[in-house]
This record gives structure tokens, C-alpha cells and sequence, in this order.
């Protein structure tokens, strides 16, 4: 055999481990890891995981005797409802690397409301495999209380700092949130919030401490010379404890979207012994069943309306809430269809008009309830213009929509910053409109008003840009 037949040869030897494989098996082994990964993430293990992490928040709650607020919108998975005190909105994305920010949009006073009753609370989320701590932890919730702390007790104040993680956070990443600390202290006092009643009540600055399933806290860890913000996190790094279950998946509740079938913490809470007992094939059946069968008990306490000060006649609620039509002088319908048409309504003469007013503004549920909106501001304009024009006396409105959260917001920001003056007073007329300039800043204002009386409000990208 000459050179040439020698090479020729050593070129039809497999020189990977992909050509000494045939394509149907490796296209077989490629389906039986994805059928392995899609099982390690089954709702099962998911739910099963989220119980086995709640154990853990219960321990930490009655450990310190402080109450338990839900970083939306994966913390509440992982508190049982009848120990909720309250629901927080810190995004991660105002913690990222170089995108640190202070959120005039969600300004969670409602957790400043809990911390002044009980002295301090537990905030519980959590975060998928590859991290400790959720940013939202270990860098938005710190540069929340060390504005909170600047705003409240003044430029003087002790606490003039921000307080994170040596665990998580760099040296070098502190200090250049710290630099930033001063624009943030400005952005939040262009809001013009009110805070002086909260100033007098909330004598100690507030202080971020963090503890995870495998850094808990230490019993000397809480002082009386602040008030302790305990960021907690829920998950479990992966194998990192002997008791943690093999079917485990760290932070199992992120993107319930993409896997729960529709199944909410209420529910689930609600059904919890059935839903862990039930087989993978059989959940999606189930869960089903559960979200279409009459469930009076988890839905028996309907939220309040709440006003919006400063103002002394707009209120938000959800739909729930806003059935009793006979407390509202007018109603704004944010819903893919009209709850109150199939209400029964008194006869309508010209001497005996209708109590309450009603504006459906058909908006599918999702981003396209925030384009539909977009398109009918005409609508809502010209119907507080009428309703103004029509009644006497300082009206009742009420913005609704199924969550009370989202498009109502957008609904009700619209007509504070059309009509309503910088002291919330009505005003009937367009004259002096001029006078106002309605810029980014006016609108943050006036969107500070609505967040800042209502905790839940969590009014999505898309409907603020409605």
C-alpha cells in the first residue's frame, strides 16, 4: 500500500465522538435529553419545589416575628395567603449591572405602611439556578431604602448610604451605586410626594439584611436602631443542602406563564394537598377543573376602592369591586365585555335619568388591552366632560378593569392630569389648561399620586406609552 492509499485511509477513520455515532442515534439521544429536562421541570416538581422553599419562609417568619410582603409577582407563590401582609413591586432589571435605578413608577409606600406598623418586614422572592439572590434583592430593594432614608429623615440622616451584600455585591459595584444615590434622592423629590406624616412616624432608618436558604440570618442580626427590610430569598442554590429533593428546581415559580396552566398562588394555596398528591399527566386536567368550578372561599374578601389623593372623588378598583353601581356617579370599564349589562337598570325618563354613568372601553386582557385603550382616549375625555357638565356636585368615579392594577391605572392617570389641579381639585373647565405644562415630569407626578395611594398598582410598559 503506497502513501497515498495510506492516507485515504486514515481520513475514513472518526476522529469525534458525533461521527462514531449514527444520525438516528444521535437524534435519539438528543430527544431523550429534552424529554429529561422537560420532566425535571415538570409542574409537579415545580409545585412540589415552591412548598418545599415556603417552608422555609414560614421559618424566617416566626423566627423574627415580622410580616411577610410578596415581591410580585413570583413571591407570593411562596407565602401562604393568610400570612401575607402585602405585595411589593422591586424589578431586577432596576438592579442589572450598570442599570441601577430608582423606579418612579412603582414607589411601594404600601411597604412603608407595613414597616411602620410592625416595625420592619420580610420581603420574599426568588431567583433561578445560576444566582444566590435576585438583584431585586441585593441591589433595587437597597438603593429603595436608602432614598426612603434620604427622603424621610433628611440629608442628615445617619443612614445616608446604601446597604448591600458583601456576598453579591463587588466592592467596586457598591461604590458606583452609592455615586448615584444623589440623582436618585433628586428624580424621587421632582415627585412632590407627601410624606411628611410618614416622616414623623418612622424614626429609624430603614436597613436591607439579607439571608438566603444557605446564609440565614444570625439572632443578634435585627437592632433597634433601624428598621430592618429582610430581603429574603426563598430558593435554594441547587444540591446545596442534604434535605433538598432531587426533583428540585431552584426559583420554580419564575415565569409561571410559561408553565402553570393558568393556576395563580391563591389557588394553588388554596388546593395545595390535592395539587401535590396529583400525578404529572393528570395536573394540567386538574387545573383546569379547579380555575372553571365555582370557588366562593378564595374570593370571599373583595378588595376595596381605593381614592386617589389627593383628590377626593377618583377611585380605582377592580371589577369585583365595582358591581354595587349605586356608590359611583360614573364607572370606566376597562374589560373585553360589560359586567354591569347584564345588572338589572331602573327605568330611564327624563325626570328620573340614571344614577350611575357607564363607559365600556373594550380592552382584551394582555398587551392588547393596552393597544385597544390607546385607540379610545377620545372616549373617555368626552365622557368626563359630560359627566361634568351634568352633575352638580364633585363626581364619584371609579376606573375599573379585572385587576384593578393595570389598565384602571392608565385610566385614571389620564383624567388627573386633564383635569384636576396640582391640589387634586376638579376642574370643570379647559380654561387655564395653559397654564399647566404637561411634561414627562407632570406625568410622573400625577402617576406618583396613583401608585403612592394605591400599593397594587403595577401599570405595565404598554399601558403607561397608551
Amino acid at each position: 500500500m503506497n502513501n497515498e492509499d495510506l492516507l485515504a485511509a486514515a481520513n475514513t477513520y472518526p476522529t469525534s465522538l458525533s461521527s462514531l455515532l449514527l444520525p438516528t442515534a444521535s437524534l435519539n439521544i438528543s430527544s431523550a435529553v429534552s424529554s429529561l429536562n422537560r420532566h425535571s421541570l415538570s409542574i409537579s416538581n415545580r409545585l412540589s419545589s415552591i412548598y418545599h422553599d415556603s417552608l422555609f419562609v414560614r421559618q424566617i417568619a416566626e423566627r423574627y416575628q415580622l410580616p411577610l410582603v410578596a415581591n410580585e409577582r413570583c413571591g407570593s407563590w411562596y407565602i401562604p395567603p393568610d400570612i401575607k401582609a402585602g405585595s411589593a413591586y422591586f424589578k431586577s432589571t432596576d438592579g442589572h449591572q450598570g442599570q441601577w435605578a430608582f423606579s418612579t413608577r412603582r414607589l411601594n409606600l404600601q411597604v412603608l405602611d407595613i414597616v411602620e406598623k410592625h416595625g420592619g418586614c420580610i420581603i420574599v422572592d426568588s431567583t433561578r439556578r445560576g444566582k444566590n439572590m435576585p438583584d431585586a434583592l441585593s441591589k433595587t430593594v437597597p438603593i429603595w431604602c436608602a432614598v426612603m432614608n434620604r427622603l424621610l429623615l433628611g440629608e442628615n440622616c445617619e443612614s445616608r448610604g446604601i446597604y448591600t451584600s458583601e456576598d453579591v455585591v463587588s466592592p467596586s459595584e457598591h461604590s458606583q451605586i452609592q455615586a448615584r444615590l444623589n440623582t436618585f434622592v433628586e428624580e424621587a423629590k421632582q415627585l412632590h410626594l407627601n410624606l411628611q406624616a410618614r416622616s414623623q412616624t418612622l424614626q429609624n432608618p430603614l436597613r436591607p439584611i439579607f439571608t438566603t436558604p444557605t446564609s440565614p440570618l444570625s439572632p443578634t442580626a435585627l437592632k433597634s436602631s433601624y428598621k430592618p427590610i429582610i430581603c429574603l430569598t426563598a430558593s435554594s442554590p441547587v444540591s446545596s443542602s442534604p434535605t433538598t429533593p432531587s426533583t428540585y428546581i431552584q426559583g420554580a415559580a419564575d415565569d409561571s406563564e410559561s408553565w402553570s396552566h393558568g393556576l395563580t398562588p391563591s389557588f394553588f394555596w388554596a388546593h395545595k394537598d390535592q395539587l401535590l398528591s396529583t400525578s404529572e399527566d393528570d395536573l394540567p386536567r386538574l387545573i383546569h377543573s379547579l380555575l372553571t368550578a365555582p370557588s366562593p372561599g378564595i374570593f370571599r374578601s373583595t378588595p376595596p376602592a381605593t381614592m386617589i389623593h389627593p383628590t377626593q372623588f377618583l377611585y380605582i378598583a377592580p371589577l369585583s369591586s365595582a358591581l354595587n353601581t349605586s356608590s359611583w356617579d360614573a364607572i370606566i370599564v376597562c374589560a373585553p365585555t360589560n359586567p354591569f349589562e347584564e345588572l338589572p337598570q331602573p327605568p330611564v325618563t327624563s325626570s328620573h335619568p340614571p344614577q350611575t354613568q357607564i363607559l365600556h372601553l373594550r380592552c382584551p386582557n394582555g398587551k392588547l388591552g393596552s393597544r385597544a385603550l390607546r385607540t379610545q382616549w377620545h372616549l373617555v375625555i368626552s365622557f368626563i366632560k359630560t359627566i361634568l357638565r351634568n352633575s352638580s356636585h364633585p363626581p364619584k368615579i371609579l376606573c375599573t378593569c379585572p385587576t384593578g392594577t393595570d389598565l384602571s391605572v392608565g385610566v385614571a392617570l389620564v383624567i388627573s392630569c386633564r383635569f384636576v389641579d396640582e391640589e387634586g381639585v376638579l376642574r370643570r373647565g379647559v380654561e387655564g389648561r395653559k397654564e399647566m405644562v404637561v411634561d414627562k415630569t407632570f406625568i410622573r407626578r400625577r402617576l406618583a399620586w396613583v401608585t403612592g395611594s394605591r400599593g397594587e398598582a403595577n401599570p405595565s410598559r404598554e399601558t403607561l406609552q397608551a
